[in-house]
C-alpha cells in the first residue's frame, strides 16, 4: 500500500487539509496519507476547522505533530505544501511542492477557495499517482 506525507511548517492548515482530502478521496486499500510539520503548531487553525466543517470532514481531533524520519521511512512522496525554503526534504524520497497560501488568519472566504483548490490538486494526484 502507498503512504503520502503532506508537509507544511506548522502542519495546521494546508497539509491537514491535503491529507484530510485524500484519505475521504482514495481507495482506503491503495493508499493513505498523513500529515506533519517542520515546526508543528498547537493545534489546527480555527478557520482551517470550519472550512473544512463546511465539507463534512471534521478536524477537530487532528494535531499537528513533527515530520519525523519514522513517518517517511515507509512514503512514497512527500508533498510540501508551498513553504518555500523552509520545506522539509527528505533524502531519497521523491518530493513534490504545491505553492498554496498559507490559511492562517485569512478570511473564511480565502480559506475555502485555499481548501478548495487543496481538493481539486489532490483528485488530480491520486488520478494520476493510483491509476
Amino acid at each position: 500500500m502507498k503512504k503520502y506525507v503532506f508537509a507544511c511548517i506548522h502542519n495546521a492548515g494546508r497539509s491537514q487539509m491535503a491529507a484530510a482530502f485524500f484519505n475521504e478521496i482514495a481507495p482506503a486499500d491503495a493508499a493513505s496519507a498523513v500529515s506533519a510539520g517542520t515546526e508543528p503548531a498547537d493545534r489546527v487553525h480555527p478557520e482551517v476547522q470550519l472550512a473544512m466543517a463546511e465539507v463534512g470532514i471534521d478536524l477537530t481531533g487532528a494535531a499537528p505533530r513533527p515530520l519525523t524520519t519514522e513517518l517517511t521511512s515507509d512514503a512514497t512522496a512527500l508533498i510540501t505544501m508551498g513553504c518555500g525554503e523552509r520545506c522539509p526534504n527528505v533524502p531519497g524520497l521523491r518530493v513534490e511542492d504545491w505553492p498554496f497560501p498559507d490559511p492562517r488568519g485569512q478570511s473564511v472566504d480565502a480559506v475555502r477557495g485555499i481548501r478548495d483548490a487543496v481538493r481539486t490538486r489532490v483528485e488530480e494526484f491520486i488520478a494520476r499517482e493510483l491509476r
